[in-house]
């Protein structure tokens, strides 16, 4: 927290100096332009998507652009100074992104518009959760004995569902800092919500048509909103927000056995990692044979995906794809 005060007292310190000392500079190309400023991948391609061909007459930044995780990013002074003076700022909410509260109180724009998305979802959210087989983080096992506030799953993007929610919210924000175009921005976001009401149609009839309904995990969980969409069960290594990176004897010794139980064709990982928990599993099934299937929790697009036409909908159509090949 001191090193998050440090950050925001340095943006402070730089506004101050970029307005006395550049103040032409500074506003001349961008007084007039919508200033929007996003926390992760999926709220910056929906935001996009709002804009339509009217994008160019804004600023989006994305700021966890290098493939930083949303789970240990950090703000610089530069990311604190884009959020005080943008227009509208977006971001998940949730333990990940505390640092959040500070940065808005030393806000300049005083008309800035703000979406939480977690608010923003209301009873849509659900807690972490800790099912059979899966590892406790020490200080949720140590925490049994104390009342602690509720601890969300944050991965809400990826819930296609969730997602058409979102896109709403942020275009009423957009129509309301840009009332002269909100009927673009309304029929922008009509047509994007068609394409993942589309695509979660098709996510249904694989999932229907499916021979196995578990998802077996070797790694991290963060698609529990995905796997109730469509009534999958499943089990993991670690919650969805874990630091964790190595699992127990217990733990994969479990899992091993529920693989060769329920005769699950493929052992499940996330984007980014080595994969080595799940290729333990496998190699203490029986038949030793599963396949080693990744989905893409989008924790991890960078601006390059982005410049290479990377988008929310390809990226859940590609996990579709997996999905597909990891339950039949």
């Amino acid at each position: 927290m001191k090193r998050i005060t440090a950050i925001i007292t340095a943006a402070v310190m730089l506004a101050c100096c970029l307005c006395g000392c550049g103040a032409n500079t500074v506003t001349a190309e961008n007084d007039n332009r919508l200033k929007i400023v996003t926390t992760i991948f999926p709220e910056y391609d929906w935001v996009m998507n709002i804009l339509g061909d009217k994008a160019g007459d804004a600023q989006v930044t994305m700021l966890l652009d290098n493939g930083v995780d949303l789970h240990s990013y950090q703000p610089t002074a530069q990311d604190i100074m884009k959020i005080s003076t943008c227009d509208l700022f977006i971001y998940v909410g949730g333990e990940s992104d505390e640092w959040v509260e500070d940065a808005l109180k030393e806000a300049t724009n005083k008309d800035m518009r703000v979406i939480n998305l977690l608010d923003a979802l209301g009873d849509k959210i659900k807690e972490e959760e800790i099912v059979e087989g899966m590892e406790a983080e020490e200080e949720e096992a140590d925490a049994e004995e104390e009342e602690e506030e509720p601890e969300y799953d944050e991965h809400v993007w990826l819930s296609l569902k969730n997602a058409q929610i979102c896109c709403d919210a942020i275009c009423e924000k957009i129509c309301e800092a840009d009332n002269s175009n909100a009927q673009n921005y309304r029929d922008n976001t009509k047509a994007y919500n068609k394409k993942l009401s589309d695509l979660d149609a098709q996510y249904k009839s694989t999932v229907d048509e499916a021979k196995y309904h578990t998802l077996l995990f070797g790694d991290r969980f963060p698609f529990r909103y995905m796997t109730d969409d469509y009534g999958l069960d499943y089990y993991a290594a670690f919650v969805g927000c874990s630091a964790e990176t190595e699992a127990s004897f217990e733990t994969i010794v479990f899992l091993s056995n529920k693989t060769d139980e329920l005769s699950l064709p493929a052992i499940m990982t996330i984007e980014g990692t080595e994969h080595r928990i799940a290729e333990t599993i496998r190699d203490n099934t029986n038949n030793k044979d599963q396949k080693i299937l990744t989905l893409d929790s989008m924790q991890s697009v960078t601006k390059d995906d982005v410049k290479n036409s990377v988008t929310y909908i390809s990226i859940m159509e590609s996990n579709l794809l997996v999905l597909k090949e990891a339950i039949n």
